[in-house]
Parts: C-alpha cells; sequence; structure tokens
C-alpha cells in the first residue's frame, strides 16, 4: 500500500480562477519574538486543490457542510484524458468504458486525468479540456457523485455559464478541482491496482466548498 499526494502547494500568489480572492501567506508569529510559529492565512475557500459543495452554484443547495463523509472519500476510477487538445470539449464516449460493468458503483469517485497540472503557474493552464454537459448528465445517470478533475475548472475558463457544475451540483455531488499527479494512479489502475482517494475539505458551516489534502491510497 503507498500513499500518493494528490494536491496542489498553497502559496502565496498561486494561481487562481481569475477573479477569486489572491492567496497570501505571511508569518503573523514568530519563535524568536513570540515563542511559537503561526502564519497568517488570505485566502478564497476555492483556492488550490478544493472541493465545491453544490451550493457553489445555487444557494437552494446544500452546502458543505450538509453533505455526507462519503463523497469525500471512496474508491476511484481514473479516466484518461491525457491526449485532449486546448480547450478540448471531454464528451461522454470518453467515459461510457469506465462506467461500463458497474465500474465504479454509483456513488463512487471518479477522476478526470487531462495532464493539465503539468500547466500549473503558466497561463495555459486556463486552456485546458473540460466536460461537456451530456458528460456529466452521464455521469449522475450512473449514479455518481464525486468527480475530479486535474485542472482549473470541469468548465472551460473563462465561462459565462457553467452547464457541467450545474449538472453535476444539482445531483448534489461534489466537484474537486486542480488536483495533481494523476499519472501514477492511471498506471496504478491500468496494474489492476485498487485506488481509494480522500478528498476531505476543512470543517467550514454553511460553505461553498474548501480547499483539502487530496491523497489517494494505491494497493
Amino acid at each position: 500500500m503507498r500513499l500518493i499526494d494528490l494536491s496542489v502547494p498553497v502559496a502565496t500568489g498561486m494561481p487562481v480562477y481569475p477573479g477569486d480572492p489572491r492567496v497570501a501567506i505571511a508569518p503573523a508569529l514568530s519563535a524568536a519574538a513570540d515563542g511559537v510559529n503561526v502564519l497568517h492565512l488570505d485566502m478564497g475557500s476555492q483556492s488550490g486543490t478544493h472541493v465545491d459543495a453544490p451550493f457553489h452554484i445555487d444557494d437552494a443547495l446544500p452546502t458543505l457542510d450538509q453533505l455526507p463523509l462519503e463523497r469525500f472519500w471512496g474508491r476511484a476510477v481514473v479516466v484518461d484524458a491525457r491526449g485532449a487538445a486546448p480547450r478540448t470539449p471531454l464528451g461522454p464516449s470518453l467515459f461510457e468504458g469506465s462506467l461500463s460493468e458497474g465500474r465504479p458503483r454509483a456513488g463512487g469517485i471518479v477522476l478526470v486525468a487531462t495532464g493539465w497540472s503539468r500547466h500549473w503557474g503558466h497561463d495555459d493552464y486556463l486552456a485546458h479540456p473540460y466536460l461537456t454537459p451530456e458528460a456529466a448528465e452521464l455521469l449522475v445517470n450512473a449514479g455518481i457523485r464525486t468527480v475530479g478533475i486535474d485542472a482549473l475548472s470541469v468548465d472551460a475558463t473563462p465561462a459565462d455559464d457553467f452547464p457541467a457544475h450545474r449538472i453535476l451540483c444539482g445531483a448534489h455531488a461534489v466537484i474537486a478541482e486542480n488536483l495533481t499527479n494523476l499519472a501514477p494512479l492511471l498506471d496504478a489502475q491500468t496494474a489492476g491496482e485498487p485506488i481509494e482517494v480522500s478528498l476531505l475539505p476543512l470543517r467550514l458551516p454553511a460553505a461553498d466548498g474548501a480547499p483539502v489534502r487530496a491523497v489517494a491510497r494505491v494497493g
């Protein structure tokens, strides 16, 4: 059994979705002056590797603390979309094989590996592939309630509307974004190893989402 970190580092000036609060981290207390080291964190709820609660796109939908913990932890299947070109819509045909024969089970986790995390920190990161509404519908109809991607969003960036978000969140699904290091999971999956993923967020009452330390357990 081995653990694989799927999270980007949280640091001052890190990439954020256009218009979101910038991230700033600075010392608040120091061991030399105050006897302890403490950091001051200034960041938005959608910073770095994070999860979206349905409330993120609609006030009438569940907030982060209203979702069962099972949404954030479970067996995962990884879909290989690494061949997609910039701004490519990822349609249902990409997912049909992974959803065949009951894999993953309803309520399971689907991770979309685009390889776009290699552009983290560069302008090209905004030109990521994204889910079509039809792909989101397929996942929802298959009973999937947790979807993650190694890109800035499951929708195009920038966007005037967020159809994949609306379909997934409308089904009370959780969306994980800005994942990284999914290639080892694809290798493990090819080798027949089971994959379990933890996407447990900070416990923020009535929140639209929260940063996570995403980790996979393989084997």
